[in-house]
């Protein structure tokens, strides 16, 4: 995948944060299951139960939520790239292995990037999706919202890593 996505804000949205950390600390925090589950899911909404990162194209990224007291719910996807320290991408449209996935949620494809800015990162959350009418759906089921929540949990964590 190269490294020049083209953001259209008709269909995407990013969200952006620096971090008063190395990079290595916000690229653990990104891609050690121990730590995802500390900060993927928005704590006032509910948690994770179990998250799994095979860190390879075509690898495995799996993190089961459950809200409140409901039952877990799987989401699963598939890694795309890897590129230790500078981006890292997956789409919940494939299962491992590109598999295509079979699901009744909206399908992203989640780029991630960090680059060293002074002794901090510059942290890129980019969410791309198939249209509008999916963006729209994900504005206003929450999405959105949760994932700056997300973002601020995970630089909270990061911060407490130092």
């Amino acid at each position: 995948m190269s490294k020049q996505v083209t953001i259209d804000p008709k269909l995407d949205f990013a969200i952006e944060r620096f971090i008063d950390a190395p990079t290595r600390l916000v690229w653990e925090a990104l891609t050690k299951p121990e730590h995802l589950k500390e900060w993927y899911m928005p704590k006032v909404w509910g948690r994770v139960s179990r998250a799994q990162l095979d860190l390879r194209p075509g690898g495995i990224i799996s993190i089961d939520i459950a809200v409140t007291d409901g039952p877990e719910v799987p989401n699963v996807g598939c890694v795309l790239e890897v590129v230790p320290m500078e981006r890292l991408v997956w789409t919940s449209m494939l299962f491992p292995d590109y598999r295509p996935a079979v699901f009744d949620d909206i399908p992203i494809t989640a780029i991630m990037t960090m680059e060293p800015v002074g002794t901090g990162t510059r942290y890129v959350f980019t969410a791309l999706h198939r249209d509008e009418a999916d963006l729209e759906k994900n504005k206003t089921s929450g999405f959105y919202e949760g994932t700056e929540i997300a973002l601020d949990q995970f630089v909270e964590h990061v911060m407490g890593m130092k």
